[in-house]
């Protein structure tokens, strides 16, 4: 079992910053995706960036903007989110897949851009 907690959501102007952030704990494989999905009201779930073997990859709508990243001794990952527009609004979950494993997934943090 992998267990994740997300932080770091929060309002924010439009044009402004958030970093998120994940902490996966209990059997961590060394082998894994760790991966940022968001939803927004009325939208199905979307992959935002993901992260493995230290390739990352990015929605066409967030790159330039977003960028993921993660500590692999410490079990985080992380998403800098900057210039931030209102579409970028939803809750925002981590998640981690492992072959062996399958997929985890946090609970999901609200992201809100408004001015």
């Amino acid at each position: 079992q992998v267990q994740l907690v997300e932080s770091g959501g929060g309002l924010v102007q439009p044009g402004g910053s958030l970093r998120l952030s994940c902490a996966a704990s209990g059997s961590i494989f060394s082998i894994n995706t760790m991966a940022w999905y968001r939803q927004a009201p009325g939208k199905q779930r979307e992959l935002v960036a993901a992260i493995a073997s230290g390739r990352t990859s990015y929605l066409d709508s967030v790159k330039g903007r977003f960028t993921i990243s993660r500590d692999n001794r410490k079990n985080t990952v992380s998403l800098q989110m900057n210039s931030l527009k209102p579409e970028d609004t939803a809750v925002y979950y981590c998640k981690y897949y492992s072959p062996s494993q399958g997929d985890f997934w946090g609970q999901g943090t609200q992201v809100t851009v408004s001015s």
